[in-house]
């Protein structure tokens, strides 16, 4: 009789192929098969979430009891974070990786409704990336012209 008594663990691969993602985990079936698009969705998604929930002014009143006012070196006031989650909310990094454990959480456990989720954030983050590079180049284009003005 044999017994086992220590965990158990199997390797999880990621497949990566031309037309879809899969996960599969060792000695079992495939786990999800996603394709790519749905991928990107994903990832602009938690772009989107994350920024919402870090920058956007909407979203403020979650981080306001997380942070205090306190002078800079240029004797300006700023909002720093007076506990770990007022750092979680106002760091990017943090935050996104928690972004992406809910949305592909959500879309591994219930994908039939948080595709809509999704979609909508998706479009929101492939706007914003759009908006950022143009917004940038239109402010550099301003610039430009204005020198252009004072070389003449």
């Amino acid at each position: 009789m044999e017994m086992n008594v220590g965990p158990s663990f199997h390797h999880v691969y990621i497949l990566l192929d031309m037309d879809k993602l899969s996960l599969k985990m060792e000695g079992r079936n495939i786990l999800m098969e996603i394709s790519w698009m749905t991928f990107v969705m994903i990832i602009l998604a938690s772009y989107r979430l994350t920024h919402l929930i870090v920058f956007d002014k909407i979203t403020e009143f979650i981080r306001n009891p997380f942070l205090t006012q306190k002078k800079d070196e240029h004797n300006e006031m700023k909002k720093v974070p007076k506990s770990n989650i007022g750092y979680l909310l106002t760091c990017y990094w943090c935050t996104g990786i928690w972004s992406a454990i809910f949305l592909g959480g959500i879309y591994l456990w219930i994908p039939q409704y948080a595709i809509y989720l999704i979609f909508v954030l998706a479009i929101a983050g492939g706007q914003a990336i759009l908006e950022s590079f143009v917004g940038v180049n239109l402010k550099r284009t301003a610039l430009y012209s204005e020198e252009a003005k004072e070389l003449k």
